[in-house]
């Protein structure tokens, strides 16, 4: 996948980007050179798969989860089916497959501004785009509708995390090896990731001898950095009590926690616990009272470890 600018947040930004900031687009230049220019690149926007259903996982698969798909369904009505899959071949945006379904990439190696607008221009290329055709995006689509206009919003998006990529070819002959050797590589790239069912878009992960789990909280950022100080300075974000919230990340305009365990804990062991851990961060949530000193240095912290990714 194509490495990702990342740029440390500074902490008294509410959630907005600011002229002087990297654009979360990631070229690398200020926002108000790209995406805030006025008659530059089409605009950036924040929080882009807001109102979709399963917002936090489209998030999830769109920047960490290696291999996972879930199935769209159109608001059209109509029988084509569409696949939401992490990664495609080669980071392609989507592929219509011999059988004339749709497979709609999330991770991709354009940006131009709004995820949603760029997904749905390639979902409309492959629904137009004969069986076998590879689409591909090379300049910025401009205004157009967005997944919010193409999605049935009352329907789920149940996502299924996979071991590999081997479901890209699991209909697919392969007399040379040649495939099963391309695969290899690939599935050895895919750190082991498993999606938790007690929590939504909870997903532990173990990458080398570390093992990590990173919640994407569909909350106001500023009322989730308020609540996670509140527990951490109770001493109630701990998971596990050999875990520690070791920080977050901001993507699409949403909080991603992140903590980590000692080796060996795998994924089953959390449930119950993150369980527990949303009954308190709910009740965090809710507190209107001010923060106190204590709460307001955590806070702090936590923000100064934080990183924006989009």
């Amino acid at each position: 996948m194509a490495k990702r600018a990342r740029t440390r947040q500074p902490a008294e930004t509410a959630g907005e980007v600011g002229p002087r900031q990297p654009c979360p687009c990631g070229s690398g230049k200020r926002y108000k050179a790209c995406h805030g220019a006025a008659g530059g690149a089409s605009p950036y926007v924040r929080r882009p798969f807001d109102g979709l259903p399963g917002e936090c996982d489209w998030v999830a698969l769109r920047e960490f989860v290696p291999a996972a798909t879930a199935t769209v369904t159109l608001s059209d009505g109509g029988d084509r089916t569409v696949l939401a899959c992490s990664l495609l071949p080669m980071a392609m945006p989507a592929m219509v497959r011999p059988d004339g379904n749709v497979w709609l990439g999330l991770q991709v190696q354009h940006g131009f501004g709004d995820p949603s607008r760029d997904l749905t221009y390639a979902l409309d290329l492959a629904l137009e785009a004969e069986s076998g055709t590879d689409i591909q995006v090379v300049a910025d689509p401009g205004p157009g509708p967005r997944l919010q206009d193409r999605i049935d919003l009352d329907a789920g998006f149940e996502v299924e995390v996979h071991e590999g990529f081997d479901f890209w070819v699991a209909d697919v002959d392969d007399p040379t090896g040649e495939i099963a050797a391309t695969l290899e590589s690939a599935n050895e790239s895919a750190a082991p990731t498993t999606r938790l069912a007690a929590a939504d878009a909870a997903y532990w992960t173990r990458i080398g001898d570390r093992e990590f789990l990173r919640w994407v909280l569909p909350h106001d950022e500023d009322a989730v950095l308020d609540a996670l100080a509140r527990l951490h300075t109770a001493g109630e974000d701990r998971l596990l009590d050999d875990s520690r919230l070791i920080g977050s990340f901001r993507a699409y305009g949403l909080i991603v926690p992140v903590w980590e365990f000692p080796n060996g804990t795998g994924a089953d062991d959390l449930e119950e616990p993150i369980r527990a851990l949303a009954g308190r961060l709910d009740d965090a949530l809710a507190a209107k009272q001010p923060l106190s000193t204590s709460e307001r240095a955590a806070r702090s912290g936590l923000a100064s470890r934080q990183l924006t990714i989009h």
